[in-house]
């Protein structure tokens, strides 16, 4: 089962984006139908509604270990069909360039048009 307190780095996050009055929830919790039909449930590190947008807050297994990537490309198809983007930061880039990151997603939260597929200049 996993861990509902959110990391360090969710956290670091979180309030990078509070600062920026984005409207976010911690921890969602959404799901999903597999291929096979199974409901599977999953826990969102950071969900911003109003533009339909997961932020996953990654450690590197995310990116070096082959199930990790297996499982992310899963839960992602099945996030884009309801009609969700997700993006994954991982902890590091959240260590070296926090206020970058917070400022980049504050202005396509705040500044860029909210339809799916829409140019965001």
């Amino acid at each position: 089962m996993p861990n509902n307190i959110p990391t360090e780095h969710e956290n670091k996050l979180a309030e990078a984006l509070r600062k920026r009055k984005v409207i976010f929830e911690v921890h969602h919790k959404d799901y999903y139908t597999s291929k096979d039909g199974q409901i599977r449930y999953k826990t969102v590190d950071i969900y911003i509604p109003k533009d339909q947008i997961f932020i996953e807050v990654d450690g590197m297994h995310h990116i070096t270990k082959p199930e990790s990537i297996i499982s992310d490309f899963n839960r992602d198809y099945f996030s884009h069909k309801k009609g969700f983007f997700t993006k994954h930061i991982t902890n590091e880039a959240i260590d070296s360039h926090l206020d970058e990151i917070a400022d980049a997603i504050a202005y396509i939260v705040n500044s860029a048009p909210n339809k799916m597929g829409e140019n965001l200049h």
